[in-house]
């Protein structure tokens, strides 16, 4: 990602994708003009290829389809999520049913970034979110008031603060929440007769036509959960009915990921107007290392003793990134190579100290017998053992 300025003079480290991509999304609503379930933006074909990308080939536009020529005539639509293409169709199959859709899987592994790049496509906006965790309250998935208005005027449509649900609810767009089972059981299952009924009442305006609101057609929810987290709460079975489990996993190739955290690493350092200076030999390594201990064996089939960390795609994006930014800023300072055991044991020990240990166990086996092997790289980060030991 890279900083932008918005039409207003606005900087942002971080652009929502439905305006990051608008040119994508404008270019596949005219390229598509096929069946679209209600209220959706673009056909579910669409939607997929704008989250997974053309494959390198360039869309052309139909005759007629763009009458007032601002669009380009052909357009190539980049990748954004690294994953399987059948999970992602599964999803928008789900969605244009107006199902529910429960993204879960470790720490990590984009379910957030998928979640935000099907709202984008679908309904125009990722902005509808709530953000689960363990002080979240009904209201928040409901709607609140405004308090000045509610003593000055009593319940009425004009007091009540609809929450970012119950917008979704009632504009046929998606909503979002994030990390749900952070949310207490009994908050989580303030959406059970949102997603069955799809109606909310509101008892504070019994006797009005705003007594219930009802959802218009295009509604629907992704939520996402975290597999390993401390603190979650386990969802209900009559929640979990309304939902459909998508499971997303780790990147499964080891190119692909490794390609994922340089072009992430890149954006950091670009942000900051600095060069990119992390040889792909140091990111291979890197990314190598995240997954021997993630998957508790390395790429040769050697057994690895796996931390209590997640050693996430994200987790590896953020090293890299450290690493890149050193690099910029402190050039002549020492080689980055140097920098990754320290790093390395900054993520194992977030959830257990003690876990070092295994860090120092890989370090005396993989690291060790692929330096023996002749690789110059994993011979200077056998070298470099010492630094777990501080």
């Amino acid at each position: 990602m890279t900083t932008t300025t918005t039409a207003a003079g606005e900087a942002r480290q971080i652009t929502p994708p439905e305006e990051r991509y608008a040119a994508e999304l404008a270019f596949l609503a005219a390229h598509d003009p096929g069946p679209r379930p209600p209220g959706w933006r673009l056909t579910p074909r669409a939607v997929v290829t704008f989250v997974m990308g053309s494959e390198g080939r360039a869309l052309a536009l139909p005759d007629g389809a763009d009458p007032r020529g601002q669009l380009p005539r052909k357009l190539e639509i980049g990748g954004k999520f690294v994953g399987d293409r059948a999970l992602v169709e599964r999803c928008v199959i789900t969605l244009a049913g107006e199902r529910g859709l429960l993204l879960v899987g470790e720490p990590g592994t984009a379910k957030s970034m998928l979640s935000e790049l099907l709202s984008a496509a679908v309904c125009g906006t990722s902005a509808l979110t709530v953000q689960g965790t363990a002080g979240t309250t009904e209201d928040q998935l409901r709607y609140g008031w405004n308090y000045a208005l509610l003593l000055a005027k009593g319940p009425s449509p004009e007091a009540l603060v609809p929450s970012p649900v119950l917008t979704a609810m009632t504009t046929g767009a998606v909503a979002r929440v994030e990390e749900i089972t952070r949310c207490l059981p009994e908050v989580q299952d303030a959406l059970v007769s949102l997603l069955s009924e799809r109606r909310l009442a509101i008892p504070e305006l019994t006797g009005t036509g705003a007594a219930q609101a009802h959802a218009a057609p295009g509604f629907t929810l992704i939520a996402t959960a975290n597999l390993r987290d401390k603190g979650v709460s386990e969802m209900s079975a009559a929640l979990k009915r309304r939902f459909n489990f998508e499971t997303v996993g780790p990147i499964a190739d080891l190119d692909a990921e490794t390609e994922l955290v340089r072009r992430q690493s890149r954006a950091a350092v670009e942000r900051s107007g600095a060069a990119f200076r992390v040889d792909d030999a140091v990111l291979e390594a890197l990314v190598t290392a995240f997954r021997d201990l993630r998957e508790g064996r390395s790429a040769e089939g050697w057994e690895v003793e796996r931390p209590s960390t997640v050693m996430s795609t994200a987790e590896a994006v953020a090293v890299a990134g450290s690493l890149a930014l050193s690099a910029a800023y402190f050039p002549s300072d020492r080689d980055v190579l140097s920098l990754v055991p320290g790093h390395l044991l900054g993520v194992v020990r977030k959830d257990e100290p003690k876990d070092a240990a295994c860090l120092q166990g890989y370090w005396d086996g993989a690291v060790r017998r692929r330096a023996e092997q002749g690789s110059p790289t994993w011979r200077t980060l056998w070298d470099l053992r010492h630094v777990l030991e501080d």
